[in-house]
């Protein structure tokens, strides 16, 4: 996949890890339409990217707009825009459904109908569900997502597949870790932290101790892992895994949330959870993902969990 000195369209720019992306995008030389309708994403993360004469922005509707105007002329698709969260689709089943796999269907009908040949894709380690092999490498099967959002995502997966073989595409679908980091807006650090301001003293935390195990990857070493993916993919359609090298427990995470914050003594407060302790219907308790595929191309993070989640912390804190 080109992506330097390409025309490219970026769907869910305005989002978190979609916005980095753009940035990254525009210094390497592209021309970066990006599309978003604003309802989860914030125009103030487009800040550095309207900086760039190459750069336009257009609010649309992913589901109802016509698409094809948008696409046109591009070299590529990277289709960000998606509803990340995960802990609604117990209770939402539609709005994953169409903003998971109606919209990608409708993105990748555009893209047929205006001759745009590559798609990118950010898909989801909960499409593996619980595995059996840790750290779980590409191949690994079958795929028995738990959550609605790991099976959306792995249904997008599979279009994406599809399509790249009817239609003379290519795909390249990266697998996420958790990923955190700056412009993100909810995960278990916001909740965190919210909770500690207002409350100092004690922390509610959904499961029961110590918690589910995975891995954080910082959202610079996702962007540059995406980057270098894309360019290194060869096949028709390419899958990597991106993640950080180690795991961590909720309750590591609560106690380098304290610390950062400067927090002592601060009494954990345990749920009990669900489904034997997870901290929602869907959450899977252990995850670390093999990006040894990845890693073959020169990619290695610069974090590890623990430094991510850190890091993180202290961009949450610094934005208030």
């Amino acid at each position: 996949m080109k992506i330097r000195g390409s025309n490219i369209v970026v769907t869910g720019c305005a989002g978190f890890i979609g916005s980095h992306l753009t940035d990254a995008l525009l210094a390497m030389g592209n021309h970066v339409v990006g599309v978003d309708n604003l309802s989860a994403g914030r125009r103030e993360f487009l800040e550095d990217a309207e900086g760039y004469p190459d750069f336009r922005f257009v609010q649309a509707d992913l589901l109802n707009d016509d698409l094809r105007p948008i696409f046109k002329g591009a070299d590529a698709v990277m289709h960000m825009a998606a509803n990340p969260d995960v802990r609604s689709g117990a209770k939402d089943t539609l709005s994953h459904y169409k903003q998971n796999i109606e919209v990608t269907y409708r993105v990748l009908e555009a893209m047929k109908e205006t001759g745009v040949k590559d798609i990118l894709f950010p898909s989801t380690s909960t499409v593996y569900g619980e595995p059996t092999v840790i750290p779980t490498p590409e191949g690994y099967g079958p795929l028995v997502p738990i959550s609605v959002y790991g099976a959306t995502k792995l249904a997008c997966e599979a279009l994406i597949c599809s399509y790249a073989y009817s239609f003379d595409m290519t795909g390249v679908i990266f697998r996420f870790a958790n990923v955190v980091g700056t412009r993100s807006t909810h995960n278990v650090l916001h909740d965190f932290t919210n909770k500690l301001k207002a409350d100092p003293k004690r922390l509610e935390i959904l499961g029961s101790e110590p918690g589910t195990t995975k891995s954080y990857v910082h959202v610079e070493d996702c962007v540059r892992g995406m980057v270098i993916g894309a360019e290194y993919a060869r096949n028709k359609v390419e899958m990597f895994n991106l993640g950080s090298n180690d795991r961590m427990s909720v309750k590591d995470i609560a106690d380098t949330v304290t610390e950062v914050m400067g927090l002592r003594g601060v009494r954990y407060e345990w749920t009990g959870g669900v489904q034997g302790g997870r901290g929602w219907i869907g959450d899977v308790k252990n995850m670390l993902l093999s990006s040894d595929k990845l890693r073959s191309y020169s990619w290695e993070p610069t974090m590890n969990s623990s430094q991510a989640i850190k890091k993180a912390v202290r961009e949450i804190v610094r934005s208030g």
